[in-house]
């Protein structure tokens, strides 16, 4: 009896089959397993090709653009600097569910809470980031309403009213952006705005952001209105914070300090440096800013010129290798005005000349090895703030009350003129700048009564007219007279130590200078 195995009953061929077939046969099931293989990876492909179209179109539907027709023709020359000005302002807008977040009716006007210029150098390792406090006095240029019409200059007026022109719910960035151009003199390539609920959704998406708290903070801190103090929102020290949580955080001014917004922007900027510090650590890269894309599109207005989801991420990659100590951030040269903010000169010039000369705060080149202007280059639209003046005649101001408006384009020449006021025993009670540039001659204006007063001010500018108006007080209208009196001067070749020495830097300790007053 014979005795057949299972495996050769099973295969029967096997037993004495060639070498030749067996080779063949191994070669068909190595091709077969082959093209199993390369249909599975490009299966794969088109399943990841198709996810990351979906997502880029997501990316691009989530971004809304404000229109270029807003932004003045008459801007400031671009300049031979690689460096890049990004204008970022916070919105305290009510629509898109932002309600929710920040409170107030859906309808109401669109606010900016915050707002920074910042400055990447032509070398992309430094950056700055200038706060312009909301409070800041400032003069608003034309801007354009809903209908088409422009708006006339507004002179002395709160700088974050100009979000506000055109009373619209989602707000009028291009005032803004017009607005930053004329105060500084410095072209801005692009505008961000972001509102309630982005910044919300983008603190969540990186996990939470560490911040600190200079003493235990309470919902009358956020909300002085409140008739107790409430619940404790923040204990002292430093904490993680996300979404809702995060937004208190950067909204409190009350009982902190003096509760002023330049404490405030002290802890946003605090904020805003945690926040790239923890952005850094998790790694720039396309699979870590999809995510935050994703999150930061969802509520962000941009000019055009960022409005699709490629040139956003390609700008924000071209930020990698900006090192966090050499990020700073400072608040633009000011002093109190009364309850508002004013722009002190010649140091806010100061600072303006080393952007678009890309000098950074202890005066080093970070040009990058382009052909940036020179300390001494003045501004294409502006001239020196320093520009030197006529000492006017010895006259005694003691007891007089004036306020000085800069009818040049002059930037700088009112605070010249107040400080030379000054020293002449008059009380300044206020600078700003002329509803119209345009005045050939100094002109003093006075309210009824006041003429003998008004003729003392005149001493101190020679040629200066008089002329009566229907309002109170006196008012300086400087005019060209005064300002080309003399031969202009270089724009100062360094920033004032009191500006750089109150910068700081992303990689600070968060807990360090947080409050002001």
């Amino acid at each position: 009896m014979t005795v057949t195995s299972s495996r050769t009953a099973a295969h029967p061929r096997h037993r004495g089959e060639p070498p030749q077939g067996r080779a063949d046969r191994r070669r068909r099931k190595g091709g077969t397993r082959l093209r199993t293989t390369l249909i599975v990876g490009l299966s794969l492909l088109v399943l990841v090709a198709a996810g990351g179209g979906w997502l880029y179109l997501r990316l691009n539907g989530n971004i809304t653009t404000f229109g270029s027709d807003g932004v003045s023709d008459d801007r400031p020359d671009a300049g031979s600097s690689q460096g890049e000005n990004i204008l970022v302002i916070g919105s305290d807008a009510r629509t898109g569910g932002n309600a929710a977040l920040g409170g107030g009716d859906q309808a109401d006007v669109g606010r900016s809470d915050t707002s920074f210029l910042l400055h990447i150098y032509a070398d992309h390792q430094h950056a700055l980031a200038v706060s312009i406090p909301r409070d800041t006095l400032v003069t608003i240029p034309p801007c354009k309403l809903p209908d088409g019409t422009w708006t006339t200059t507004r002179a002395n007026t709160m700088f974050n009213a100009a979000y506000s022109v055109g009373q619209t719910a989602q707000g009028n960035p291009a005032c803004t952006q017009n607005t930053v151009e004329q105060l500084t003199g410095l072209r801005v390539d692009h505008t961000v705005v972001v509102d309630f609920k982005g910044f919300a959704r983008l603190t969540e998406v990186v996990g939470g952001v560490r911040v600190c708290l200079p003493q235990d903070v309470y919902q009358k801190d956020l909300n002085p209105n409140r008739a107790t103090r409430g619940d404790l929102l923040f204990k002292e020290g430093e904490q993680n914070v996300s979404g809702e949580k995060a937004l208190d955080y950067v909204r409190i001014r009350h009982g902190l300090g003096d509760g002023s917004d330049i404490g405030r922007i002290k802890r946003q900027q605090a904020f805003v440096a945690s926040l790239l510090k923890k952005v850094k650590s998790d790694g720039l890269t396309p699979a870590k800013l999809l995510p935050l894309a994703d999150a930061a599109t969802e509520s962000l207005t941009v000019d055009a010129g960022l409005g699709t989801a490629d040139k956003l991420i390609s700008f924000a990659m071209s930020l990698k290798d900006v090192d966090l100590h050499n990020t700073k951030f400072v608040t633009v040269p000011w002093r109190y005005e009364g309850s508002r903010v004013a722009v002190v000169e010649p140091d806010a010039d100061a600072l303006w000349a080393a952007l678009k000369a890309d000098r950074t705060l202890d005066g080093k080149d970070a040009g990058g090895g382009t052909n940036t202007p020179s300390a001494t280059k003045q501004s294409a639209t502006k001239q020196s703030a320093t520009t030197p003046t006529p000492t006017p005649s010895a006259v005694d101001g003691t007891g007089i009350a004036v306020a000085v408006y800069n009818g040049t384009t002059v930037s700088g020449l009112a605070q010249r003129a107040a400080d030379e006021l000054t020293a002449d025993g008059f009380t300044v009670t206020g600078t700003a700048t002329a509803t119209t540039q345009d005045h050939p001659t100094t002109v003093i204006q006075y309210g009824p009564g006041l003429e003998s007063r008004a003729r003392t001010v005149a001493g101190a500018f020679p040629g200066a007219g008089l002329q009566q108006i229907t309002g109170t007080g006196i008012n300086v209208v400087l005019g060209q007279s005064y300002a080309s009196s003399a031969s202009p001067s270089p724009v100062p070749t360094a920033v004032s130590s009191a500006v750089a020495g109150d910068a700081r830097s992303a990689d600070d300790d968060p807990c360090s200078n947080l409050s002001y007053g």
